[in-house]
């Protein structure tokens, strides 16, 4: 299956990302443990996206293999942050983050993390 996503997409995105779940404690009064998680989990979007491989990267420091190992870690383990630190009762922060999870699995799953060796194989065809 071919994937949408090309690792510059996924980076733009991760940036847009880390900018909302940055915003997301202040705009949505999430309770103190929720924003630390917010702050958290939006400096880890940032500081990944800023030194992976890809176009959107200030140092390409970090394989896009790599990347994707930390975005599935984060979408295994973001799900019950919310119930592990307190605040699972909060209907707004829990379902925050649970979106959160979804949007980072999907972004993750249609990403084309092999995306030059993709393109060299449909050249080398030609």
């Amino acid at each position: 299956m071919r994937k949408p996503l090309t690792p510059t997409m996924h980076g733009a995105m991760d940036y847009a990302t880390a900018i909302g779940v940055s915003a997301a404690p202040r705009l949505w009064n999430m309770p103190a443990r929720a924003s630390g998680l917010a702050y958290g989990v939006a400096s880890g979007i940032l500081g990944l996206a800023a030194f992976t491989n890809f176009k959107p990267a200030i140092k390409r420091a970090v394989p896009l293999r790599v990347h994707e190992m930390a975005d599935a870690s984060l979408g295994m383990a973001l799900p019950a942050m919310p119930f592990m630190l307190g605040f699972g009762k909060n209907k707004v922060a829990r379902n925050f983050f649970l979106g959160l999870t979804a949007m980072l699995a999907l972004n993750t799953l249609l990403t084309d993390w092999n995306e030059k060796k993709t393109r060299r194989r449909k050249s080398s065809r030609r």
